[in-house]
């Protein structure tokens, strides 16, 4: 079974930057793809973010423009650079699989999370 284990989180002021990295091993479902997803303390979860093999990204509305998904497929290492952060971006931080490989697919497996918190 697939392991997903985040890292890189932490606080930063408003308009700051962090990049979270998702360290990815075990054999995972080959139509699964990577992504990201959130959950702030009182609200539901929202994905953000995926990445197919190809290379193909897709975005929640909320995050484009500031948030960049990428992969190291040697290291199988998957990153959410993260610009332009606000207080609305505080949350903990999920890397998961998703299928289909949009930020609307169903979330398969998730990490243990990452806190980022922003503030203002």
């Amino acid at each position: 079974q697939v392991q997903l284990v985040e890292s890189g989180g932490g606080s930063v002021e408003s308009g700051g930057s962090l990049r979270l990295s998702c360290r990815i091993s075990g054999l995972g479902n080959p139509y699964y793809c990577t992504g990201w997803f959130r959950q702030g303390s009182r609200e539901q979860r929202e994905a953000i973010a995926t990445i197919a093999d190809n290379g193909t990204t897709n975005y929640a509305d909320s995050v484009k423009g500031r948030f960049t998904i990428s992969q190291d497929n040697e290291k199988n290492i998957v990153y959410l650079q993260m610009n332009n952060l606000s207080y609305d971006d505080t949350a903990m931080y999920y890397c998961a699989d998703f299928f289909p490989c949009v930020v609307t697919g169903d979330i398969k497996y998730w990490g243990q999370g990452t806190q980022v918190t922003v503030s203002s």
